[in-house]
């Protein structure tokens, strides 16, 4: 019991701590609230993965590796690509992640950045069509935590953006019925650039890109993903507590606006083919 209360009090001294702070906005690592860590981005790490990207968010690395296959599409798509993404929250980037089958933080890590790359609209899956039917291009996205000082969301998507628009797809050609290599690969135009900033809520105040500290300690967290039109694509609530109606407005402005940054940031480092261009946009 001594223990556990010693525990809660040293969490509530940081709390303190933390919204004080923020009531002066500033942070205990020295941001602004509205501030963003510093990201990296590499591509092309992993010889025989068909795209791969690391990503560093302040003290968070995650590393995304992409392989493609050819298989059956489902039946109610039968002219459409597939991709799957999975998450692995890796022992040895945090003490709170365990060895083993993927848990639930892992299952929702996935959940997040598979479903703002759907309602994104972040690929055309009818270009990853090869026989309708009967054949399609098959993507899987793995996702890696190699590091953990809070947030893994964004750079997670951010990671898996840069892996898809690095990605190098086999060709495949059709010949007498049946799919074989040609030897050569293609890139992947990209429809759209969804890009998630998590929030959260302390209080009356709020923040973005919680380092691991403040995120032990918010009210709420919710992450929040925009299109290149300022459109919300996604949100998803990881706690229960309520958020202030009177942030509401500007915690969603500040969303559009934080995405927005990293969108730029992204374009600067990745050399990504965007469909609506019609050309590449290389660095």
């Amino acid at each position: 019991m001594f223990l556990t209360s010693k525990k809660d009090l040293t969490a509530r001294i940081m709390r303190d701590k933390i919204y004080n702070l923020l009531l002066q906005d500033k942070r205990i690592d020295g941001r602004h609230p509205k501030s963003l860590r510093s990201i990296t981005i590499q591509t092309d790490l992993i010889a025989k993965a068909d795209g791969s990207a690391l990503v560093t968010m302040g003290g968070t690395k995650i590393l995304t590796g992409i392989k493609v296959e050819v298989g059956s599409p489902f039946s109610d798509r039968p002219d459409e690509g597939i991709f799957t993404v999975n998450a692995e929250l890796l022992p040895l980037a945090s003490t709170s992640f365990e060895p083993g089958p993927p848990d639930e933080r892992g299952v929702e890590l996935a959940r997040v950045v598979d479903r703002s790359l759907r309602e994104g609209k972040a690929l055309d899956l009818k270009k990853l069509c090869l026989v309708e039917g009967e054949k399609v291009y098959v993507l899987f996205i793995d996702i890696y935590v190699l590091d953990y000082d809070g947030n893994y969301f964004d750079p997670a998507l951010i990671s898996a953006l840069a892996a898809l628009a690095t990605l190098k797809i086999p060709k495949y050609e059709v010949v007498n019925g049946e799919v074989k290599k040609t030897g050569e690969t293609f890139r992947l135009e990209l429809t759209s650039l969804p890009f998630t900033v998590m929030m959260g809520i302390l209080g009356e105040k709020f923040l973005v890109d919680p380092q691991i500290e403040e995120e032990k300690v918010l009210d709420v967290s919710l992450i929040i993903g925009t299109d290149e039109k300022g459109n919300i694509v996604s949100i998803q609530k990881n706690t229960s507590g309520p958020i202030p109606v009177n942030l509401l407005d500007t915690i969603l402005d500040t969303a559009v606006e934080k995405t927005e940054e990293i969108r730029k940031k992204f374009l600067q480092e990745v050399p990504v083919k965007l469909a609506a261009e019609g050309e590449a946009a290389e660095k």
